[in-house]
């Protein structure tokens, strides 16, 4: 009992500590703190660790791998929490992403896209919400869409009669200096911005998922909506194998 108070004070200490530090940079910013969702991702953590995260009020958890969110998704329930799923998906695992996540952050193909679509008429959701991944350092490691595909794949989303376009995500390099990330911070939101003045996501805000642990900050004085942070909640993860 001792161990699991222990755990609970630990966590929301870490919590609280990190969405001060995201409201004071939003004041700062003169940004809404509200405006800016805090997904606390929870990749390679145990069941338990998310059980404790949605005791304390975490209402997005963030996981990168349809196979390994699915058990934790099921035991959890499905309602206990909006599901993100921010790491590359898979075609082989899109119909499963349909049936579990309720936002999708990782789009990155018409083909994908076309997909999804398909598997959403064929298990009955009316609406999936998505992001479209945009790669804007042409890292081999990578996925997403290249700047001169965004077009095409916004408009084939547009076009689709389940997918619901909500913005744009990005996984930039990683820096020790934290600053130099911010030219690709900033770029995604010019890209939002032209989607947006073309009436893409419609009357809603184009949601900016962008910025981590190590500089989520400078995400959000570029304008980010969504802020996808592990380490600074949970600690250092262990190696998946």
């Amino acid at each position: 009992m001792a161990a699991r108070t222990n755990e609970l004070t630990a966590l929301r200490n870490r919590f609280t500590e990190v969405r001060a530090r995201i409201d004071d940079c939003a004041a700062t910013c003169h940004r809404a703190p509200d405006e800016i969702t805090l997904i606390a991702v929870t990749k390679t953590h145990p069941v338990e660790t998310l059980r404790t995260a949605i005791s304390i009020g975490t209402r997005d958890l963030g996981e990168n791998r349809v196979q390994e969110a699915e058990p934790k998704i099921i035991e959890l329930g499905r309602d206990a929490a909006n599901w993100h799923l921010i790491g590359h998906l898979q075609a082989n695992k899109a119909r499963r992403a349909v049936k579990l996540f309720d936002l999708i952050h990782s789009v990155d193909s018409v083909e994908l896209a076309q997909r999804l679509d398909r598997l959403c008429m064929e298990e009955d959701r009316a609406q999936l919400p998505i992001l479209i991944q945009v790669d804007l350092a042409g890292e081999e490691t990578k996925t997403g869409a290249r700047e001169s595909e965004l077009d095409e794949l916004a408009q084939a989303i547009s076009a689709s009669r389940h997918l619901q376009l909500r913005g744009l995500m990005t996984l930039p390099p990683f820096f020790t200096d934290a600053e130099l990330v911010r030219p690709y911070f900033k770029r995604l939101r010019e890209l939002r911005d032209v989607l947006q003045d073309q009436g893409l996501f419609g009357v809603a805000r184009g949601e900016l998922s962008m910025g981590m642990t190590h500089d989520f900050e400078i995400a959000i004085e570029e304008g980010a909506t969504m802020l996808r942070i592990g380490t600074a909640l949970f600690g250092e993860r262990e190696a998946q194998t």
